[in-house]
């Protein structure tokens, strides 16, 4: 897959979230939540009237330019607010996580934050510049897509059901766009051609005859998804409270931040288990019967779900210095489970035309 050039005129806009954001921490009326909500509404339709004046033709061409435009600017302020709470800087967005959004100060959304400000914010800018010069972005596209739906499934019901359910602000409801236009862009991203593939119809159809036992990388594939699915299943039976010994042992003794009074450890493990489980016997069942013309297109997309949760935050939020404890064995085992999934794009091609 071709990595297209990032687009300099959507990184130099976006980076004025440095002067906004050190200016409006410093502006008294921002000390109430309502305020904190109608400024940042404001700012975020001024900023959209910029980019349609600076960027009409790209916008008429494809109108994900502005989305990803838009998007890149509040990614860089996503980044502002991890590397304030690890204390790194210092007097930018102090204002937004005391009124706006207080929970995005756990462990857990530090590390959202971060996400989208580094990985998310590449995504924006690669794929802003392949729409400036009239490229493809479809496979970037389709990992964005999984990585950010799956990060607003585990973090909107996280922020309502956990601790933080009566810190709900007025700047909570701007979640709410922040929802829809990702589902209209994500729509129009399948909708887009296929890019074309290095393999011919014969090479596929050649590869497609070949039993499961003669595709040692798919037979590898088919176990880890399996083991995968059965330890999936397990993770969300522990945090439903499951009886049994074998759950109440892996909880106390290899897993205890799931037992965190915030909700995001337990929203994880559910969605990955009402979500992910299924996919991985679809997919499983695509490589053992090859010729599923889906499976190169969501194979993407939940790499980019899995890429981005339940895993690594949860990882990530279980060993940093926010939490009491150092719980590294989900780390290892995670880290082991994960790595698999980067090859998905590479092996599923075989999929991509019928048998």
């Amino acid at each position: 897959m071709d990595i297209p050039p990032l687009a300099g005129k959507i990184a130099a806009l976006s980076l004025g979230a440095l002067p906004v954001s050190y200016a409006l921490n410093h502006v008294s009326a921002l000390s109430h939540p309502l305020g904190v909500a109608l400024m940042s509404a404001l700012i975020l339709g001024q900023l959209f009237v910029a980019i349609y004046s600076l960027s009409r033709g790209e916008i008429y061409y494809d109108p994900h330019y502005a989305v990803f435009a838009v998007f890149a600017f509040t990614s860089v302020v996503d980044l502002l607010i991890a590397l304030q709470e690890d204390d790194y800087m210092v007097g930018f967005m102090e204002f937004y996580t005391k009124e706006g959004e207080p929970y995005l100060r756990t462990a857990h959304g530090i590390f959202i934050c971060y996400w989208d400000g580094i990985v998310h914010y590449l995504l924006y800018l690669a794929m802003a510049g392949a729409i400036r010069r009239r490229k493809r972005y479809r496979n970037l596209g389709l990992y964005w897509l999984g990585s950010f739906v799956m990060s607003i499934l585990v973090f909107l019901p996280g922020n309502i059901l956990g601790k933080y359910s009566s810190e709900i602000r007025p700047a909570f409801f701007l979640t709410i766009p922040y929802v829809l236009v990702p589902c209209w862009a994500g729509v129009r991203v399948f909708n887009q051609a296929q890019p074309p593939t290095c393999c011919t119809h014969n090479m596929v159809q050649e590869e497609q005859r070949k039993g499961l036992l003669q595709r040692p990388t798919d037979l590898a594939l088919v176990i880890y998804l399996i083991l995968a699915g059965f330890f999936t299943l397990f993770r969300g039976l522990v945090v439903l409270d499951c009886p049994t010994d074998a759950c109440f042992v892996y909880i106390y003794q290899y897993e205890p931040y799931l037992r965190d009074p915030v909700a995001y450890p337990k929203v994880q493990m559910l969605v990955y288990m009402f979500y992910a489980l299924p996919f991985y016997g679809l997919a499983a069942y695509a490589l053992i019967f090859p010729g599923c013309s889906w499976l190169p297109d969501w194979a993407l997309v939940f790499a980019g779900a899995i890429g981005q949760t339940p895993q690594r935050p949860t990882i990530t939020a279980s060993v940093t210095v926010r939490n009491r404890r150092c719980h590294t064995a989900e780390a290892c085992l995670w880290l082991v489970c994960i790595a698999p999934l980067s090859r998905w794009g590479k092996q599923t091609w075989r999929g991509s035309e019928p048998a």
